[in-house]
């Protein structure tokens, strides 16, 4: 079974228990892969959390019962997964615009959010450069946060993440303990800071995110959480170069490409474990990303 045809699968199975107690577990083993692998893919490639999927689905399929059914709203809301009658026609009204009383009325304007499936989309000539590497395992140190794959829907919490570190000093300090540039001296090459994702389990529907600097002969690990990334085959994807404040973009716009371009044609299955994404100085003012991802041979 070939990745796109496990991915939908997978999604047959959310529409088919849209009114039941969804367990994203049993929809990622479908789709061959962890919780965390497959609510990731499906943000990247659709721009959209799973959760917030699910919500408009169920929302959609509750309009079109609140207009052919004479189903009690309460009923309705239960069916769907919410508590209450209010927590139900809050949601109800952040979509449609409408309660689900006035939804009931002749004339009522309520959306309707398609299911969806996976195709190879072809959509230009733009390649992709990548290089697939085996390489022995190695330590990291840094700072860690846990984050939600559910209580999340606009991404916000990774950026936050850094702009935090930065604001109370510990980005400096764990520059500092890396020890491999001065602070404003001018160096081409690796940076000093980079992140990973996924390299510990947390629990269902988390993931572990770190601020990392590698162990080095000069680097100063002590106080900071310090994990080793063991061997892997990696494929290893760079981005075009761009400027310091791109860093974030280009790098998300690379996950993108990686899952809804070079994964379903690829010849390759993403393991579950470590990802990383590394950042370095192209020189001349420009900047460069890489994303580390652990892959095996289908």
């Amino acid at each position: 079974m070939d990745f796109l045809e496990r991915i939908n699968r997978a999604i047959e199975y959310i529409e088919d228990h849209l009114a039941d107690q969804l367990d994203y577990e049993d929809v990622a083993k479908i789709a061959c892969c962890s919780v965390y692998n497959f609510q990731r893919m499906f943000s990247y490639m659709m721009d959209l959390p799973l959760s917030e999927y699910v919500r408009r689905r169920r929302l959609t399929l509750a309009a079109v019962e609140l207009q052919h059914h004479h189903i009690k709203i309460m009923d309705l809301a239960i069916k769907y997964g919410y508590e209450s009658h209010d927590s139900f026609t809050r949601a109800f009204h952040k979509m449609h615009g409408v309660t689900p009383s006035q939804a009931r009325k002749q004339g009522a304007v309520l959306l309707s959010y398609p299911r969806i499936s996976f195709h190879i989309s072809v959509k230009g000539a733009e390649e992709m450069r990548y290089s697939i590497v085996d390489k022995d395992a190695f330590e990291i140190f840094g700072m860690e946060e846990i984050f939600s794959l559910t209580n999340d829907p606009t991404n916000k919490s990774v950026p936050e993440f850094w702009q935090e570190c930065h604001a109370n000093g510990s980005y400096e300090a764990l520059f500092g303990a890396a020890n491999l540039h001065k602070r404003g001296e001018t160096y081409t090459g690796l940076c000093a800071i980079h992140a990973a994702l996924n390299y510990r389990d947390t629990g269902r529907s988390t993931y572990p995110y770190m601020l990392f600097a590698f162990v080095t002969e000069q680097s100063n690990p002590t106080g900071y959480t310090r994990i080793t990334v063991p061997a892997h085959k990696w494929a290893v994807f760079t981005s075009e170069e761009h400027t310091d404040s791109q860093i974030g973009y280009m790098t998300q716009q690379l996950w993108k490409r990686i899952y809804s371009e070079w994964l379903p044609a690829s010849g390759y299955d993403k393991l579950d474990g470590p990802d990383i994404e590394i950042y370095g100085n192209a020189g001349n003012g420009t900047y460069y990303s890489e994303v580390w991802m652990p892959v095996v041979k289908k």
